[in-house]
């Protein structure tokens, strides 16, 4: 039996709703009189036989024979009379704001980094979308489902954007070490070129953001690895780094296999040139400075080097960098 409906309206309370169809199941019979509310964030399609026969914007409308004569001419047509019931279906349309919809790459992004080579990129972020063109979203979007929210919509959204954006990274970035100073950049391209695919469906794309873009474990420690690098200067600077690494696993292990310890990181001959690294390192003041000598600039960056591998602490630097400076 067709449920008789004599108002007609539809609120959300989880502001996910895009679309509501009353009836939301079975067939509907709309009394002829019946009272249409639309709020200022809606639309309503009226849709009979498959077709929208008419659009309505905000306000309180009272279904009747001079409000509506498109409506009349049609139901008329079918040979109801003035007070009699019609079926229809009605669509409600929720033309707010959808904010902080998620989107992020299910599989990742080949990317050709020009230090680190070819390495897989996952990029996660949200978007911001509104409902503009009603008929063409409930037509190919929604078709006859009685509800529609943007979860539903979600997943085919996130395709579409990841598709965009792997070709935006490599437009934007030429290595990893790139990519945050560049994300806002990005994420304008993205929202551009997607515009048009928006609003094919009916959508605006309103803010595209990217949150974060990660690389797998093991390049982020190729990553680190060469930050520390640069960080110590040059290569011979790193080795000193690795040294020290060694000797304190082995304080770290005092009941034996120092031997391999030292072994795996830089051998155990360049291990026991670190306690000779810091007895120059202090002792730079107090010999007389030769040409054989390191000059004081270089004995600086030999006890900065130290601090910065923890070896000696702030109050000992700063008191040889003191003495050191009087020799410039």
């Amino acid at each position: 039996m067709p449920q008789l409906t004599d108002v007609l309206e539809f609120l959300d309370n989880t502001g996910s709703v895009m679309v509501k169809r009353i009836p939301e199941f079975g067939p509907a019979e709309i009394k002829w009189g019946s009272q249409l509310t639309v709020r200022e964030s809606q639309e309503v399609l009226f849709f009979k036989d498959g077709q929208v026969v008419d659009v309505f914007t905000s306000g309180r409308y009272m279904l009747e024979t001079r409000n509506f004569p498109v409506i009349t001419k049609w139901v008329t047509s079918f040979a109801y009379g003035p007070d009699s019931p019609f079926r229809a279906e009605v669509y409600f349309i929720n033309k707010k704001l959808f904010t902080n919809l998620k989107w992020g790459t299910q599989e990742p992004i080949l990317f050709s980094d020009r230090d680190l080579k070819m390495i897989r990129l996952r990029a996660f972020g949200n978007f911001t979308i509104q409902i503009t063109d009603s008929r063409a979203f409930v037509n190919q979007i929604v078709g006859t489902m009685g509800i529609f929210s943007d979860n539903d919509i979600a997943d085919y959204l996130k395709t579409v954007i990841v598709s965009k954006l792997a070709g935006v990274i490599g437009r934007e970035a030429k290595s990893v070490m790139d990519l945050p100073a560049v994300y806002d950049t990005m994420s304008n391209d993205v929202k551009i070129a997607l515009q048009t695919d928006f609003q094919n469906l009916g959508l605006s794309l309103h803010n595209l953001y990217i949150a974060s873009i990660s690389v797998p474990e093991e390049v982020q420690q190729m990553i680190d690895q060469r930050s520390g690098m640069s960080a110590l200067g040059n290569m011979d600077e790193f080795m000193k780094y690795k040294m020290a690494m060694s000797i304190q696993d082995v304080a770290k292990n005092p009941n034996g296999q120092a031997g391999e310890i030292v072994s795996a990181g830089v051998g155990l001959g360049m291990g026991f040139m670190m306690p000779k690294m810091v007895q120059q390192a202090f002792n730079s003041t107090i010999a007389p400075i030769s040409a054989e000598q390191q000059s004081p600039m270089d004995k600086l960056k030999d006890l900065k080097s130290l601090l910065d591998l923890g070896i000696i602490n702030q109050a000992e630097f700063d008191q040889k960098k003191a003495q050191l400076l009087t020799l410039i």
